[in-house]
């Protein structure tokens, strides 16, 4: 027999030592993700009374794969629109967060002895939360559908942004042991233009693709096309220098986008669930019980500074946000751990060799510490505020409820100076973004292949360079369009000239600054494409602006490719029953859930559910397979499998949603104590049956019985007809739940 490849020896026993675990700690009623990690510290290398991982690198690979799906589903989970309407809030406190962590895990470095590059170092690990943990601690717990859990989020995702920029920073660190401001600042505009680029593309294109599939999909497929999709990006992602987490959480919110996002985060749920559990299960095999013992106070100070100061550093940014006190104490407390960014920060300190070889296993050891406890303080968090709030000063109070009400205010008609210069260099960014991307493609890949073939067909290089040229601004000049002439209006200019002092030292240079983006677009095509003097370039740059300016077709085609984009990205919300408005999205919550087969609800008519008066929420449309039922009556039943959709505030929306997705207490249910008994009875000649139709019989409604099948002269029919007359020396066998003494019939009866 050939050998088995150990990744399968591997494989089984850290699901068959998981699963046993994590039963135990379901029994416990403690959170899944501490039983993996204590499966993976008696499985790894540093506990020798239990069979131990052969092949950590095959592990390491499955554990990657497992915080790519996590991030994929959180994307799928908080679409763009969510975070662009809590990314102030996620900046704000991510922000304060990281420089107060910073500044905390400097200070406690030094007191413990530590050297200086050992601080820097230090104090990055302890700025960055762990994303998987606290992900799937809100799936323990729950919480998914809570409000502040999309504030967490927010704030998880603009912090693994700056992971990505830290990890450029702590690299110049280490090599010239000096900070770098100009490859950080570059590199920021490197992420911006891909995460754009990205974003704007992929809106563009997969709901367009995926509108085309769909009369053709299946779960299957679209199971297959949505995992390509989410790798496909993940590769691109790493090639561009960054996270391979990043790429699938921008798949993700991709397709948070499209109507079919549902489906697609049912699919994957499964695949999250195995390859994530793979990924908590080898962070416990980073456990050195030896390390514990020899470190075992650094690792409780630096515990301890992570669990108070994190939590109190992110409910501070929480609040300066202008969120209020709940929201802040309930999201602040999820911040009290450090994880997988933290451990490549580690890494790369050990790769340059500039830390201390024992601060790896250090911090691996403060993750696994805090890592446990992140369960009890997301739970905590009401508790604590519950507590807290009545015992604050009144003026405080009032306090912090005006600086909130304040900082989400607004006045959505008025029009300044600063939503003006927002929305130009919104446009300028934007644009900016598409075409670098646009030139890069085509001078990088498209002038190549045009190159091969022109050569491959003998015809003259000159011809292959005009045809990219001319392709190339043809597919640019929309967007140069739309760069250099959108959203420019000569009333609303010449108003703000009239109406704000020295408005024209503002908006006269972006307007020039338009004008210069397409012409730097085109002169840089041009160049790619002609090798000719530079003034030579600029002069027929010149030309195809003023062409593409005063083209309505580049008007007309431009609006055709926003109409689209604008379509896909709003394709979701369009299935919402009606949309909320701006102004009330604060207080409304609108969601869509499915009525689980263990649902309370399930079965009951709207009137018996009491939905309005228990929970305080609507339940405006139901959508039932190729059904919908808006503003559903009081006796429609809710059936289980039903889609509703739901509006009231996130409390009620959140109590309802515990009872409509109710998962049942138990998976599988044994219902051996409940079986059916099944009879065979004789019919003779005389009998109380013979000649009686099955009809007249009423077995059914006499004794609670039903004939199952008729044999006769040797041939059986099956479930016979309720007209079919019964014959002497038929075969009855009929089935019932209760144990039968029929009167007349105890001869002829028989349990079988």
């Amino acid at each position: 027999m050939e050998n088995l490849p150990a990744i399968f020896m591997d494989l089984a026993l850290i699901l068959i030592t998981a699963g046993v675990i994590t039963v135990v700690f379901k029994w416990l009623k403690q959170p899944l993700v501490l039983g993996y990690i204590l499966a993976g510290f008696f499985i790894g290398p540093y506990f020798k009374w239990f069979p131990v991982i052969t092949d950590p690198t095959s592990v390491h690979v499955w554990s990657d794969i497992g915080i790519v799906f996590l991030m994929f589903a959180l994307g799928l989970e908080f679409s763009i629109k969510k975070l662009k309407k809590v990314g102030a809030t996620g900046a704000i406190t991510a922000l304060t967060e990281l420089a107060i962590m910073f500044i905390i895990g400097n200070i406690a470095g030094h007191l413990l002895g530590f050297k200086d590059m050992d601080c820097i170092f230090l104090g990055c690990m302890l700025s960055i939360s762990s994303t998987a943990i606290i992900i799937k601690s809100f799936d323990d717990l729950k919480l998914k559908q809570q409000k502040f859990t999309s504030t967490v989020t927010a704030v998880l995702v603009v912090e693994d942004i700056v992971a990505v920029l830290l990890l450029v920073v702590l690299s110049t660190i280490s090599v010239s042991r000096t900070f770098n401001g100009g490859e950080l600042a570059m590199s920021m505009v490197k992420l911006a233009f891909f995460l754009v680029v990205w974003f704007v593309f992929g809106i563009y294109l997969i709901p367009t693709f995926l509108r085309w599939m769909r009369k053709y999909m299946t779960e299957e497929t679209l199971l297959l096309v949505a995992v390509g999709l989410c790798f496909g990006m993940v590769v691109l992602a790493a090639q561009a220098g960054f996270s391979t987490a990043l790429g699938a959480f921008v798949m993700g919110a991709i397709l948070a986008e499209t109507i079919e996002a549902d489906v697609i985060h049912r699919l994957i749920t499964p695949l999250k669930n195995l390859f994530s559990a793979v990924f908590f299960v080898s962070v416990g095999m980073l456990v050195q019980p030896a390390v514990l013992g020899k470190y075992w106070l650094t690792i409780v100070i630096i515990a301890a500074c992570i669990i108070v100061f994190k939590s109190m550093a992110a409910t501070t940014g929480v609040l300066l946000s202008g969120k209020p006190l709940k929201t802040a104490l309930q999201s602040g407390l999820c911040f009290c751990q450090i994880g997988e960014f933290s451990f490549i920060i580690a890494g790369l300190g050990m790769s340059y060799g500039v830390i201390d070889k024992n601060l790896y296993p250090i911090i691996v050891s403060v993750s696994i510490l805090t890592t446990f406890v992140t369960p009890y303080m997301i739970k905590g968090g009401l508790p604590l505020y519950n507590w807290l709030e009545p015992r604050l000063p009144e003026k405080l109070k009032k306090h912090l409820e005006h600086y909130s009400e304040h900082a989400e205010s607004y006045d959505e008609g008025r029009a300044t100076m600063g939503t003006f210069i927002k929305k130009q260099l919104y446009n300028i960014l934007l644009h900016s973004a598409v075409l670098a991307a646009i030139s890069l493609l085509s001078i990088s890949l498209l002038r190549p292949f045009l190159d091969g073939l022109m050569a491959e067909l003998k015809i003259p290089q000159i011809w292959s360079r005009l045809i990219g040229l001319v392709g190339t601004l043809g597919i640019m000049a929309p967007f140069l369009w739309a760069v250099a002439v959108k959203g420019v209006s000569k009333k609303r200019i010449k108003e703000m000239f009239d109406t704000y002092r020295f408005s024209q030292a503002v908006v006269i240079p972006l307007m020039v600054l338009r004008y210069f983006v397409a012409l730097f677009a085109v002169g840089v095509v041009v160049a790619g494409y002609v090798d000719v003097a530079v003034g030579f370039l600029m002069v027929i740059a010149v030309i195809v602006v003023a062409v593409v300016l005063l083209s309505r077709k580049a008007d007309s085609f431009y609006g055709q490719i926003e109409e689209r984009f604008t379509k896909n990205f709003n394709s979701r919300q369009a299935q919402a029953a009606f949309h909320i408005p701006a102004g009330m999205e604060n207080e409304f919550a609108m969601e869509r859930m499915r009525v689980t087969p263990s649902s309370p609800l399930a079965g009951r008519t709207l009137q018996q559910c009491d939905i309005r008066d228990r929970y305080g929420a609507n339940i405006v449309t139901i959508e039932r397979g190729d059904k919908i039922v808006d503003l559903p009556a009081k006796d429609e039943i809710l059936m289980p499998a039903d889609v509703v959709t739901v509006i009231g505030t996130d409390e009620q929306v959140s109590a309802l949603r515990a009872d409509i997705e109710k998962e049942a207490d138990m998976l599988v249910h044994d219902h051996s104590d409940h079986e059916m008994h099944m009879y065979r009875y004789h019919v003779e000649a005389g009998g109380p049956l013979c000649g009686l139709a099955i009809r007249q019989a009423a077995f059914g409604q006499k004794h609670n019985t039903m004939i199952i099948a008729i044999e006769r002269g040797g041939q059986r029919i099956v479930n016979p007809d309720r007209d079919t007359v019964l014959l002497h020396d038929d075969q009855l066998w009929f089935v019932s739940p209760d144990n039968l003494t029929l009167a007349g019939f105890e001869k002829k009866m028989v349990e079988v």
